[in-house]
């Protein structure tokens, strides 16, 4: 005969985390009754609940998203120090390969046609002999992707970062021309930097800023002084600039003023749309160049 009730004497059942059996845990999710080890509990409003039920619920929990559509999260801006690292690594190795990983990942003119992945590997370098090129690079990297990165979302966030700095070498090919030297002719200078890419951020934080109601002076008059400064100082690619600050223009316009119920599908067309004309007005570049 079979019986449910507790046999007289006979030892307690000791409760044991679900997600780990080997491990004792007094203490019950609030929301599902489960016992729950340290590693397992998270604290809630009331008590504490397990880590399923935590996820659970923000599974099912509507996401929150800013006025220009992106979604908004809790934490540190994790594709802003994501570029950052890059490029400071980036940088490490140009030093220790005596200049090979510079080579291999500049943009240079005349072989983006055949080797277009330089179109944006050379927003990740810097110069090595002035070392106040990634820190001023680095530095405005993080103080835009602070404000952009939790307002735009982070796949906008990304898309603008990584289509300002095709943009830039996109500029340089515009606006620079072959000319002729003792060996022939050549297009160039090599160009390094992530200057483009924090044009393009510049660029975007004007729409963004006066979308939201903010006053984009600041970033007007720091546009505006840098931009100077590329015409001013030697060695500086002006060109590049000026293109991730178009892109960033665009793409910071269409994001912050795309319609609510469908600024996804801004987010996937503009930068297609943006990147479609980048290529085309490429090609054409390039096709119309003549090489004597």
């Amino acid at each position: 005969m079979a019986t449910d009730q507790p046999i007289p004497g006979a030892p307690d059942v000791v409760p044991v985390c679900p997600r780990h059996p080997d491990r004792v845990a007094y203490v019950r999710c609030q929301r599902c009754g489960r016992p729950a080890c340290p590693e397992c509990q998270r604290p809630a409003a009331v008590g504490i609940q397990c880590v399923d039920c935590v996820r659970q619920a923000a599974r099912s929990a509507p996401r929150t998203t800013t006025a220009v559509g992106g979604r908004v999260r809790q934490g540190k801006p994790v594709v802003t120090f994501t570029i950052i690292g890059i490029c400071v690594v980036s940088f490490v190795l140009q030093l220790v390969t005596n200049g090979a990983w510079t080579t291999q990942f500049q943009f240079v003119p005349a072989w983006g046609l055949d080797e277009p992945w330089r179109f944006l590997t050379a927003a990740f370098l810097h110069s090595t002999g002035f070392p106040a090129h990634i820190l001023f690079n680095m530095w405005a990297l993080y103080v835009t992707g602070q404000f952009l990165e939790p307002v735009l979302g982070r796949a906008r966030f990304i898309t603008l970062c990584l289509v300002s700095a095709v943009a830039a070498s996109v500029g340089v090919v515009l606006l620079t021309s072959p000319v002729l030297t003792t060996q022939g002719w050549a297009w160039g200078p090599a160009v390094v930097g992530a200057s483009g890419m924090v044009f393009g951020l510049f660029g975007a934080m004007v729409p963004v800023l006066r979308r939201l109601g903010a006053n984009a002076a600041q970033v007007i008059g720091l546009i505006a002084v840098n931009g100077v400064i590329g015409f001013v100082v030697p060695g500086i690619a002006w060109q590049a600039h000026l293109g991730g600050l178009v892109a960033g223009l665009v793409l910071g316009w269409g994001f912050s003023h795309a319609p609510r119920g469908r600024q996804k599908l801004v987010a996937w067309l503009l930068p297609a749309a943006v990147v479609v004309v980048l290529v085309a007005v490429t090609l054409a570049r390039y096709a119309a160049t003549i090489w004597l």
